[in-house]
This record gives C-alpha cells, structure tokens and sequence, in this order.
C-alpha cells in the first residue's frame, strides 16, 4: 500500500455515536475520493468509531477501496444485524428486568441488557475478517508499514477505569500511560476488544475479557484525544458526531411537560459520549495558543498539535424522528414506552437507529459536510 510522507503523524480520531458512526464513514468516503494518497496511519475511536476504525486497520485492501467497503457495509446493515428484535426476545428482557426490579432484584434469570448483541458480533467476525476472533488483519497492516498503531477504548465496570487497548508496530517506541482512572494496555485486538468498546450501558450487554467486565469506551474517557497524542500524532482529524447547535437552537424546547426517560437518556448519552470531545479539543487548542508563545526549550516536553474537528452540519437526534416509524414493530412499541415520540430531538434513538434509510442519509450528510470544507481539510492534509 502507498505511503506518502505527509501521512507520518496524522492520526484519524473517530467518537462514539452509535448509529450515528454512519456520519463518520461519508466524511471518510469524500476524504478518500479527494485524497487517495492520504491515509493516517494513526487510528483510534470508541463505540462505533472503534468499529471504523478496526474495519480500516483490519481489511486488507487498498485504502480507498476499503473505505467504499466499509460505506457498502453501513449501507447494507439492518438493526436485525445489530441485535435481535423478535417479539420473544424483546418481551422476555422486559419481563426479566421488570422482574428484577420487583423482586429486589432476586428474579431467577435477570436479564443482562435491553437487547441481544449476538447478531452484532457475528456481523463483526465477518467484516474485520477475524480468525477465531483475532483481528489477524492489524498485524499484517502493521507490518506493511503504513499503519503505526490503533487504539481503541473501552470502560471497566469492573475496575471503574478507562482502559485503552492498543497495537503497533514492533519498531514503534510508544510508553504506556497511566492517568487518573485511564490507562493503557498492549494486547492483540479481538472481536470482544470492539465489542466492548461499543456496548451501550443497559442497551448492550457488557463483555468479558480477561475475567473483567467492560462496556462503551466513552463513559470514563474524560480525554478522547489522549490517545491518539500518546501514539506519537502531529496532527489530528477528528470526526465527532454530534452537532453544534446555535444560540437559539439551545434555548428551543425540544419536549412539552415532564421529560420523559428517552429526553433524559438522550442528554446523559450526549454527556458522556460527545461533550468530552469537544471540551478536550477546546483545551487542546488553549494549550497550543499557550506553546506558540514559549521557546521550545520551557515546554515541559508539550508540543503543539494541530487539529481539525469535522461534525454533522445538522441535528441528528431530530432527524431520527422522520425514520421512527420504520423500526421494527416491537422495538418500536417498546422505546416509544420510554418517550421517544414526546421529544424533538430523539438523541437516545438515534444512537441505535440502525435502519439503512437513516444510516444511508447520514453517510450522504458526512459527504456533503466534508466537501463544503475541502478547501480547509486540504489545507490542513498538506501540512509537513
């Protein structure tokens, strides 16, 4: 695979988002029409962003290409690939956590989850091309050389940390970190690492690695950037999912009355996963207007990182309302149960708004969005 120099430290950063990592793919897919000869070869991500990013360290073929796979790939994908939304299993897990909360939590078979996973790990063996759910696909790219590393992130419920599991090129000199309550770990990356990575708390069940248990890498990672500058980045192109809402859009009610629990999910979900990013690279861009005006020499072994951060031009929690009918019957019935048809901006819905008409408009969002900043991404891909 080509490799040009320019791509040395460009590190492609990828949030979390659930269905929303749809929008990720559109901003890739415009990127590698326009600049084939650029590929990162830093990759890091969480949640959804954590399964981008392996698709594009795990798959062997030439970049672009495989990046029209992976957009091929959230085109095609129907929620029923993601989890199971049969009557029997859906109305079982209602029963059992219901059952739960009435027996004090002594019901005989309480149930994990709001939903069965299992599909989501199949599909995912099949994409990243594992062999008995080793990602044999990152070493091969990381002997090839155009990859350094990948990191993904994931949560321990089990430890409360934020762990990050990451891979790199043996040549590669890259320390462990330890901060409060986030650390690193070198491991060869499996299905389960990407699987918990991108578990959604109480949607997703938690996964198991090692004896400990683990969910969605974005409820403890208070630096989502963090990784990718601990590999050795220069540069960042960030890809975050959520959407900067004006002045007045901030100040519109999105609900009449009471909130429901599918309004305040929404807001705890947007917190944890999506705020983060935006205030770390608030302070990633202090912390360079701070380093322009010291001598190399009194930076306390900081350096300057330039970053450039592409987001969704529209609302897209209110635009998974226009596909809220399409979901699959039960499903429907049950999260309508939590409230999602009394609020204006359904951020809790579209995170696992998995229909290939919603996924579709936000891949042509990210295309669209991206070539409206060519000019700047350009700019910033052509820096040394």
């Amino acid at each position: 695979m080509a490799q040009t120099l320019v791509n040395r430290g460009l590190a492609l950063v990828l949030s979390g988002g659930g269905a929303r990592g749809a929008y990720q793919v559109g901003v890739l897919r415009l990127l590698a029409r326009e600049f084939p000869e650029v590929i990162p070869d830093i990759l890091t991500g969480v949640s959804a962003g954590g399964i981008n990013a392996a698709f594009l360290a795990a798959r062997q073929e030439p970049y672009p290409e495989k990046v029209e796979q992976l957009a091929q790939m959230w085109s095609d994908i129907r929620i029923d690939e993601v989890f199971r939304v049969d009557v029997r299993d859906l109305m079982s897990r209602t029963m059992r956590w219901g059952g739960r909360l009435v027996t004090g939590g002594k019901s005989p078979i309480p149930s994990k989850s709001f939903v069965d996973t299992t599909p989501l790990h199949k599909l995912l063996e099949r994409v990243l091309e594992a062999e008995d759910g080793t990602l044999t696909g990152i070493s091969k790219s990381l002997k090839e050389g155009w990859l350094r590393a990948i990191a993904l992130t994931s949560s321990s419920y089990t430890t409360g940390q934020s762990i990050t599991w990451l891979q790199a090129r043996e040549d590669c000199s890259i320390p462990m970190w330890e901060r409060p309550q986030r650390t690193s770990q070198i491991c060869a990356l499996h299905v389960d690492h990407v699987m918990a990575s991108s578990a959604l708390p109480f949607f997703f069940p938690a996964i198991e690695i090692n004896g400990a248990w683990y969910g969605d890498g974005g409820i403890r990672l208070t630096a989502p950037l963090s990784p990718a500058i601990h590999l050795g980045a220069t540069r960042l192109l960030a890809v975050t999912t959520r959407y900067a809402r004006s002045h007045a859009e901030a100040q519109r009610p999105v609900i009449s009355g009471y909130p429901p629990p599918a309004q305040v999910a929404g807001i705890l979900f947007n917190a944890i996963f999506l705020d983060q990013f935006d205030g770390d690279a608030l302070q990633l861009r202090q912390i360079n207007r701070l380093l322009e005006n010291r001598p190399e020499s009194m930076r306390d072994g900081l350096r300057p990182i330039d970053l450039l951060v592409l987001r969704p031009s529209e609302d897209l929690g209110r635009l998974a309302n226009a596909y809220e009918a399409d979901l699959p019957k039960t499903f429907r019935f049950l999260t309508r149960g939590l409230g999602t048809k009394e609020t204006r901006s359904n951020d809790m819905l579209s995170l696992v708004m998995f229909q290939p008409d919603y996924v579709k408009h936000l891949i042509e969002m990210g295309e669209k969005d991206a070539r409206a900043r060519l000019p700047e991404i350009g700019e910033f891909l052509s820096k040394p």
